[in-house]
């Protein structure tokens, strides 16, 4: 039976070889789009749920409000991990992360750089699930100055060897000798954190700090399961009150109550492991995260791009069923009972997606580096996905022809016999509402993909109160120790070079954020929190930054190792305009060179964006104290040859570290990859979509232009021009595209403007946006309807007469 009903199919898919096609190719796309979004999708989903405990982990998450200034971190101070452990008996466990970054590794007469290098207390591979393959996981952590790598790291540094026992030494840390106790599984991509080397946390003095004031720790919490965070949180400020309140006293001078009092607030909250990825807006976090809200997008816009290419089938389908009427009318006086016929058009609809399903295979295989490439993932095709994807193409499948089986089954055999079948207006409505919903979504991606755009360029072009272009910065260039100075002047000599500066801080890509707390003299209750940025004389010129008043450091004046400049967001927070700020001293807290040391104002510098967009201008300050790193501000279009000087230099100093270097406007754009990421693949579906919607357009115009064929031709006969039937033809697929783009104006508009507040910074939505994505959907629709309808409006009327 099967077999007859799959032969019947087989003919028909022949015998209508346009429609065939169409609903084969858009079913194609629509699949391979929608199943490379579904494993992006679940790939975002599935961050750290490999851990074991993932639904019982917890993050402890450090938020401030001091005067406006407000801090969000990830990590939390020394104590936290035990104090909650003792305290709160939801807490079975507790562990710390304390990341030192990279660090050049030595074995013997080896050197490995760009492994990246944590700390963690004894019991991390207890609550983590990372697979030990060598060693103890529950003693490798024990003794002080042990470390557990990954296996690839293992084969990195010992080939062959077997790694326990090696001993390894960090250059950062004067050479600080590691002893190999624990070789790991490669930490897996979906985890929030990315680490080589995992370094034992015993015997790190500051781990044993009682200091509720200053860490940067990550704090993990292992709870006993079904432990509601919300309840557990209401119990953190009594914690808060009674660690943090007595040391905020003692340093500040006031309680914890007075300091609440003036407005400001400061605690803990608790996140999920698996909420990191996609919800976390901290700062200070491992790896950047995901967008929860991103996820969602591309989630709908591939289930939009499949219904889009379903709808052509239904349309295509239902809009063709005169065509098989007397089919269906034989069919059932030979005795087909109606589920029978459902069975017959079903498996017709199975086929083609059978078709579609392998098509839509190849684009997969061929599209999914490029794919990777755009997104910055590793997304792999093996056999999983391809049993998924096999029931994807059933699925679609069943959905694509449930209702055309129905529909096609319906028909009374008497009456399509004696040839009285007429299309009903329930049909039309549905064909028409259908494309209304295809050109609806359209529509809504034109507009999205025009506002990303605009948003992504004026980000570019917005003026951040500095000069982003031809800046090159070398973040390592501590490493020349003494000679640092000597190739920073060395350089100045060149005149590709037209200034220099030294600090590691930088208003684009990653840097140091320190966190400062400061009060004007003699107004401790006025304390805010601001950013503070240590560098040197020459790094408001370098970075083409503008004093609103005052002066910038000067050499000339010894005094100004304690001066300092505010932003203007920290002037206004202390209750300053930018003039009434010079002279003025203000309080630092716990600064670099002690508790509570003063600093007078020498100047205010323009607000500049050293954050990211999405975030308004907090306060800052600048303290003269360089450090770190080397930023150059060139003028040259030879950037090639100016870098290989650079190279050249560098190496004669046998650092033994390589020269690395990145540009300043690539750290700013890195900043807002995610968004430039995602209005790339908003594009590509946004053409595809249309594309597919336009498929379905130009199947029922062409049916259309065949139904209507005698009535062209005795039109034409009586006088109608070329361009009266073309217009008859296209004016009710016009009249659709047009309701499908009013109610796409406003569903658009609210989700961009949803999309729009996580900007601090942001454009308006103009009026022309709509008017834009409007007339190209309609000129789009016009131009695919238009070829059907000018070719039979050119037919000949004698022969679509002849039978007359």
């Amino acid at each position: 039976m099967f077999r007859n009903y799959f032969k019947t199919a087989w003919r028909n898919i022949r015998k209508n070889k346009l429609f065939s096609a169409i609903n084969i190719l858009g079913l194609s796309i629509g699949m391979a789009l929608c199943f490379i979004i579904m494993l992006y999708v679940q790939d975002e989903l599935s961050y750290d749920r490999f851990n074991e405990n993932a639904d019982n982990i917890a993050r402890v998450v450090f938020q401030a409000d001091i005067n406006g200034g407000k801090i969000n971190e990830s990590v939390s101070m020394p104590p936290v991990a035990q104090t909650m452990k003792k305290d709160f008996p939801e807490v079975q466990d507790a562990t710390r992360l304390l990341s030192l970054g990279s660090s050049k590794i030595l074995y013997k007469d080896k050197e490995f750089k760009d492994d990246k290098f944590a700390l963690a207390d004894p019991n991390f591979f207890s609550i983590f699930t990372l697979p030990m393959v060598e060693g103890d996981p529950k003693s490798a952590l024990l003794q002080a100055n042990t470390v557990v790598i990954t296996q690839s790291t293992a084969k990195k540094y010992f080939g062959e060897e077997t790694a326990i026992g090696k001993t390894i030494a960090l250059t950062a840390f004067n050479n600080q000798p590691y002893t190999v106790t624990g070789v790991i599984k490669d930490v897996p991509a979906n985890s929030h954190f990315q680490f080589n080397m995992f370094g034992s946390m015993t015997g790190w003095a500051e781990a044993k700090s009682d200091s509720w004031l200053f860490g940067g720790y990550h704090t993990y919490l292992l709870l006993k399961p079904h432990t509601d965070l919300v309840k557990m949180e209401t119990r953190l400020p009594d914690m808060v009150a009674k660690y943090m309140g007595p040391q905020i006293q003692q340093q500040m001078g006031l309680s914890l109550a007075q300091f609440r009092e003036k407005g400001n607030s400061l605690g803990f909250t608790l996140q999920p492991l698996t909420d990191i990825h996609l919800n976390s807006n901290t700062t200070t976090e491992f790896e950047p995260g995901g967008n929860e809200m991103y996820v969602y997008i591309f989630a709908g816009v591939a289930i939009f791009m499949l219904l889009v290419a379903c709808i052509n089938f239904i349309n295509l389908s239902t809009a063709g069923a005169s065509k098989r009427a007397k089919e269906v009318g034989i069919r059932k006086v030979a005795g087909s009972g109606r589920f029978q016929l459902i069975k017959q058009f079903l498996s017709e609809s199975i086929l083609i997606t059978f078709f579609a399903l392998l098509i839509a295979f190849a684009i997969v295989e061929l599209t999914l580096p490029a794919f990777n490439n755009i997104s910055g993932k590793q997304l792999t095709f093996d056999v999983k996905p391809i049993l998924a994807f096999a029931g994807l193409g059933l699925i679609v499948g069943i959905i694509a022809g449930i209702y055309p089986a129905f529909y096609l089954s319906s028909f009374i055999p008497i009456a399509v016999l004696k040839g009285k079948l007429t299309t009903t207006h329930k049909s039309l409505g549905l064909r028409s509402s259908l494309v209304v919903f295809q050109f609806f979504i359209s529509v809504a991606l034109i507009i999205g993909t025009i506002v990303v755009y605009q948003q992504m360029k004026f980000i570019q072009n917005k003026d951040l109160g500095f000069n982003k272009e031809q800046i090159i910065t070398i973040p390592n260039s501590y490493v020349l120790g003494n000679n640092e100075k000597v190739f920073k002047q060395q350089m100045l000599q060149d005149p590709r070079i037209v200034n220099a500066t030294t600090s590691w801080y930088k208003p684009a890509g990653p840097t140091n954020y320190n966190n400062a707390l400061a009060y004007p003299q003699g107004n401790d209750n006025l304390v805010v929190n601001g950013v503070d940025f240590h560098v040197d004389e020459q790094y408001i010129p370098t970075m083409g930054m503008t004093m609103v008043s005052g002066r910038n450091f000067s050499k000339e004046f010894p005094t100004d190792s304690f001066g300092i400049i505010l932003n203007e967001t920290a002037a206004k927070a202390f209750g300053w305009n930018n003039t009434t700020a010079l002279n003025k001293t203000i309080i630092r807290q716990n600064s670099d060179r002690g508790h509570n040391i003063p600093y007078k104002v020498i100047g205010v510098v323009k607000n500049f964006n050293f954050k990211s967009l999405h975030e308004a201008v907090s306060p800052l300050y600048m303290t003269l104290y360089p450090e770190g790193g080397l930023i150059f501000k060139t003028k040259t279009t030879d950037v090639a040859g100016l870098l290989a000087t650079m190279k050249k230099q560098w190496e004669s100093y046998n650092t033994g570290e390589p020269f690395s270097y990145s540009f300043m406007d690539d750290l700013f754009n890195k900043t807002y990859s995610t968004e430039q990421k995602t209005g790339t693949i908003l594009n590509i579906f946004s053409i595809l979509t249309i594309f597919v919607a336009c498929l379905g357009l130009f199947g029922l115009a062409t049916y259309t232009a065949e139904q209507r064929t005698k009535e062209i031709g005795i039109r034409k006969v009586l006088g109608a021009s070329v361009t009266q039937v073309t217009q008859m033809l296209s004016k009710e697929f016009l009249k659709l595209v047009l309701i499908a783009s009013l109610i796409a104006f406003p569903a658009a508009w609210w989700a961009m403007n949803k999309w729009l507040q996580s900007f601090a910074y942001r454009i308006n939505i103009s009026w022309w946006v709509f008017a834009v994505a409007g007339i190209a959907a309609l000129l789009i629709a016009l131009l695919t309807v238009s070829f059907q309808a000018i070719k039979a409006a050119l037919s000949n009327p004698v022969k679509s007469l002849r039978t007359e």
